[in-house]
């Protein structure tokens, strides 16, 4: 009667372990070699020899249907043993298969190739690596940060791989994503939105993603856009550190011949954050499941150009209207349109610099110090290089078709040889919650017609009132405000 139980505790243990090793061969099931097939087994995840999961578990590629469309089949990556209901990439995202006819393998070449196989004959190529690069030995590898990966085996040099998926992102930002340029390889890194929500993951009508024309020189910002016209904006965060970012967060900005990107990582590996572009253009950040901080647009100001030219857009509290007003030295084009909330046709200078032969006098005209604000839009600025801050005012000076410049701190990750020149009108500006570390954009003024320090504004209630404007300082940055009414704002600043 004793050996009864020893043989039923026999028994539990030895399925545990069985268990347990099931689970330990899952966890490494991370790499796809040439023998190697992916079947699509339609959900039955019970399956594990057809799913390729990241060695600690964090990452799985696995086939899917979309929420209501059961008969498209898709392959991509998701976050693993979470309810998320998307994935964070798609390998096939505008072209589904119809049935669960799908194949995963090396081809001869060595790319990675997804097939349809209809009536287990015929094989039709839905997506590939298309990599022109080839190695002896490729395999295919599901890293723990969710980067799809084609290298050598013997070869796990990052700047070595073949092909990566972090370089063909979807709708999804993950730690240690880039998000912009490649200059040397003419690679643009960008986010493209779903084109519905749960249903349908090929390219929607947004973009997300980091712009710049090295041949007018002029400085990259974000720019969420909704097909070709801006529907957000930001300026490039120089690499410090916000003051209210999340506790263990890491936001950093690369601009150099080479590269031009932005990316965050994380140091609690226990989290799982995104930063998603969803179908509707708004800008969906969260550190873990289920824990959301705030889509962007947060308030009207955040919308291109609300205010028109030669403004500012300032946001008293989240409960109120925003105050359009005009930059100093500059009054609304239109007074009773202004004055009747429209504000599209923005302000004018009260006294536009002359443009003659003979460079204008110096003291005609000052700077004006802005700070605490967004920076006007870039795609109408020109970089050059100057030895110092004085250098870079005065070719602005010289020029009478420059309004603005600015001129980075030391600090900064941009090179302090920058000197940023803005020309014609200025759009876009906005206040901003958080500034550290920017820096100052100067606005030329007349001193011969300055205007008056106390003037009109209108609130968009169409409310009017006396404020005194002061002298301020515009920031070219990402702020990331994180907690209170900026919860988690990558911001659109």
């Amino acid at each position: 009667m004793e050996f009864f139980p020893f043989l039923v505790t026999l028994l539990v243990v030895l399925r545990l372990f069985s268990l347990s090793a099931t689970s330990f061969a899952v966890l490494h099931n991370d790499i796809i070699r040439p023998s190697d097939v992916l079947r699509d087994n339609h959900n039955d995840y019970t399956d594990t020899a057809n799913l390729l999961v990241s060695k600690e578990g964090r990452f799985v590629l696995k086939f899917f249907s979309p929420y209501d469309l059961l008969n498209h089949r898709y392959l991509g990556i998701w976050y693993n043993h979470t309810t998320y209901i998307r994935p964070v990439w798609v390998a096939n995202r505008c072209k589904p298969m119809e049935d669960s006819s799908g194949l995963l393998s090396i081809d001869n070449k060595g790319n990675l190739v997804l097939f349809s196989e209809e009536n287990n004959s015929k094989r039709e190529i839905v997506w590939s690596t298309n990599s022109s690069k080839q190695a002896a030995k490729p395999l295919v590898q599901l890293l723990d940060n969710g980067n799809l990966v084609l290298r050598d085996e013997k070869d796990a040099n990052t700047t070595n791989y073949l092909w990566e998926s972090f370089d063909y992102p979807t709708d999804t930002l993950l730690p240690g994503m880039k998000l912009g340029w490649d200059l040397k390889r003419g690679l643009n890194r960008r986010l493209s939105s779903w084109k519905s929500f749960y249903s349908d993951p090929c390219d929607g009508d947004f973009t997300y993603g980091i712009e710049l024309d090295e041949k007018r020189h002029t400085y990259p910002q974000l720019t969420v856009r909704n097909g070709s016209a801006i529907l957000y904006r930001q300026g490039l965060w120089d690499g410090m550190s916000s003051s209210d970012a999340v506790d263990d967060s890491i936001f950093n900005s690369v601009y150099n011949d080479d590269e031009v990107y932005y990316t965050y990582s994380l140091q609690n590996k226990s989290m799982m954050p995104q930063i998603v572009l969803n179908y509707d253009g708004t800008i969906e950040p969260s550190w873990d499941f289920g824990t959301f901080y705030g889509a962007i647009p947060r308030d009207k100001c955040d919308y291109y150009g609300f205010c028109g030219a030669n403004s500012q857009c300032n946001v008293v509290s989240v409960t109120e209207e925003p105050i359009c007003q005009c930059l100093e030295g500059f009054k609304p084009k239109n007074q009773d349109n202004w004055n009747s909330r429209s504000w599209s046709e923005g302000c004018e200078p009260y006294s536009p610099p002359s443009c003659h032969d003979e460079v204008e006098e110096e003291e005609g005209f000052e700077f004006d110090q802005y700070s605490g604000f967004r920076a006007p839009d870039t795609n109408y600025s020109w970089v050059t290089k100057t030895k110092d801050e004085s250098e870079c005012r005065s070719k602005c000076l010289s020029n009478c078709s420059c309004m603005a410049y600015s001129y980075p701190f030391s600090e900064s990750i941009y090179s302090n040889e920058d000197c940023i020149h803005w020309f014609g009108d200025l759009f876009d500006i906005r206040q901003l919650s958080s500034s550290r570390f920017e820096p100052h954009t100067y606005i030329r003024i007349s001193n011969s017609k300055i205007a008056p320090k106390i003037h009109n504004e209108t609130r968009a209630d169409g409310s009017r009132g006396k404020v005194k404007v002061k002298r301020v300082v515009i920031i070219i940055a990402i702020v990331v405000g994180l907690g209170g009414g900026d919860a988690f704002s990558i911001a659109l600043l």
